[in-house]
This record gives structure tokens, sequence and C-alpha cells, in this order.
């Protein structure tokens, strides 16, 4: 599988949130953050295409 590197910028305060969810939930950043972008694989098709 060919990776790419992403790299985004978020406010502190949004950063804290991650930080501290990923710490009660003993799981790295990029743990949770592939989870949610999977989610959204999951999402209805009308959801998906609209913009």
């Amino acid at each position: 599988m060919c990776q790419k590197q992403l790299n985004i910028r978020v406010p502190a305060h949004e950063l804290k949130i991650l930080d501290s969810y990923a710490k009660e939930t003993k799981r790295t950043k990029t743990e949770i953050l592939r989870e949610f972008i999977r989610s959204l694989n999951k999402k209805p098709k009308i959801l998906q295409g609209s913009k």
C-alpha cells in the first residue's frame, strides 16, 4: 500500500481535545484520525455527494 503524508493545522484548543481523547482511549492521535477518516466512507451517499 502506498502511503501519503498529511499535515494539518488545528487551533490549540482542538489539539488539546484530540490529545485528551487519545490519552483517555490509550490510542495514538494517528489511530483516532485514521478511524475517523474511514468512518466517512460509511456515510449515506446523499451526504457524500453534497458540497
